[in-house]
């Protein structure tokens, strides 16, 4: 097999990018979608996915853009594109433009990219089946795409299915439950039930406008003005990997827990632990901040960022603490904050400065709880994944760990709680003292 650069390089240069628009145009009375300040404060944020599929015979191109028309016309402002109202709040404007669809092919076999993908090579080579482009970037904000998606097609009859979902249209469920239609909808093109849509009165059309003398919550990380970049650089050198935890593993864990605690909760607190013992100053972190869906359906709603953000502090050193303390902690004792977040980005400044942006995925060190999320119900062809996995670009200094189901999650019976996958985007010497601690002493890799 070819070096890991020359093997991304090779693929790169076979893309070929094109668009899908809307089936139909978009009504008048939904040409204007509102950004909620939540959506807004996630502006620099991106949703990154990819599914890896074994074998799928005979799908083509056509294929798999034909069930996006009618998808598009459920999902009418991913088409969309940024515009900005005359007080200078930022809205989608649903004017059909499209996504964009960015098709590659591959001379490795869908077991050999894993196997590259899953070691140290992680960045460039999930990135190259995830189409990356911040908003601005390449293209005018008011012509660049909120999403991507990226069908890479491998010598063993494989395929890849990459999504680039910008997350001020919605979190990780909303890119997620957007996937698992379009897989269904081509399956059975019948016509699907449209979704919810919030009236327009739960959304803020004030200036958005942040004071710069206002005190920003520990657990965000302001951020000068991007403008029509939107994009903040990291101060460091941040990397991803991924740690695959076995069904037998988790119960181990879970044994010694009281019965409501979840994967989330242990692998949350031992990995808080372990970069405790890690980091120079055991103050950074003492908080850390925690994000969950919130309780009840999604898959009819339309993509938003519904997502519930808290905080966690400890009152001692975590580093020395037990994990069933921190447990505890991240159980019982959180502290909500999408108010705080809404209030923040809502906060009208009558004198006129600059307004600010924000970070909010690894201001402090962030975890995510995606435990819920059906990733594994995608189909092709009567195909599902054989592994799959999201990571969160943008994210701050101070790191984000998702916890995501494994492909045999829920499949061992009910005593076995199932696999899981967890994805850490940290700073690079950081993630290399964290991948040793795991190790030793967890038997993590």
């Amino acid at each position: 097999m070819a070096s890991t650069n020359t093997v991304i390089h090779r693929t790169k240069s076979r893309m070929r990018l094109s668009s899908v628009v809307p089936a139909t145009v978009t009504a008048e009375e939904h040409k204007v979608h509102e950004l909620t300040n939540m959506d807004l404060a996630l502006k620099l944020h991106y949703i990154k996915g990819v599914y890896f599929f074994s074998r799928v015979e005979g799908v083509t191109s056509y294929d798999l853009k034909k069930p996006m028309f009618q998808l598009l016309q459920l999902y009418f402002p991913a088409a969309g594109r940024i515009r900005r109202s005359e007080n200078g709040r930022p809205f989608i404007k649903c004017n059909d433009s499209g996504v964009r669809i960015v098709e590659a092919r591959c001379d490795e076999t869908v077991d050999e990219w894993l196997a590259m993908a899953l070691g140290d090579d992680h960045d460039s080579s999930f990135d190259v089946l995830a189409y990356k482009q911040a908003l601005g970037d390449l293209d005018q904000l008011d012509i660049s795409p909120l999403v991507f998606l990226q069908f890479t097609w491998f010598k063993c009859g494989g395929m890849s299915v990459g999504v680039s979902w910008a997350n001020v249209l919605g979190d990780a469920f909303s890119a997620s439950t957007f996937i698992n239609l379009w897989g269904k909808i081509m399956a059975d093109p019948v016509p699907h039930k449209s979704l919810h849509i919030p009236p327009d009165s739960a959304k803020s059309k004030l200036p958005l406008s942040v004071h710069p003398n206002l005190i920003t919550p520990s657990f965000l990380k302001r951020v000068d003005s991007v403008g029509d970049l939107w994009f903040a650089p990291n101060n460091c050198k941040m990397k991803t990997h991924t740690f695959h935890v076995h069904a037998e593993k988790i119960n181990h864990f879970l044994s010694d827990q009281k019965p409501k605690v979840s994967a989330f909760e242990v692998l949350s607190a031992i990995i808080w632990k372990s970069l405790s013992k890690i980091k120079e100053n055991a103050e950074e972190t003492r908080m850390v901040s925690l994000c969950k869906n919130k309780s009840g359906e999604r898959k009819l709603e339309f993509p938003s960022n519904e997502m519930v953000w808290s905080t966690v502090e400890a009152d001692f050193w975590v580093g020395e603490a037990e994990v069933s303390e921190l447990v505890e902690l991240i159980f019982n004792r959180r502290k909500y904050e999408n108010d705080m977040i809404e209030e923040m980005m809502g906060h009208d400044n009558e004198g006129g400065e600059e307004s600010s942006d924000f970070i909010a995925y690894g201001a402090k060190l962030t975890f995510v709880n995606l435990e819920e999320i059906e990733i594994y119900e995608l189909e092709l062809k009567g195909q599902k994944p054989v592994y799959a996995n999201y990571s969160i670009n943008g994210a701050g200094d101070e790191g984000v760990v998702l916890v995501l189901p494994g492909p045999k999650c829920g499949k061992e019976g009910n005593d076995v709680d199932g696999d899981r996958i967890v994805t850490v985007v940290l700073p690079e010497n950081q993630l290399a003292h964290l991948k040793v601690e795991l190790q030793k002493n967890w038997n993590i890799a």
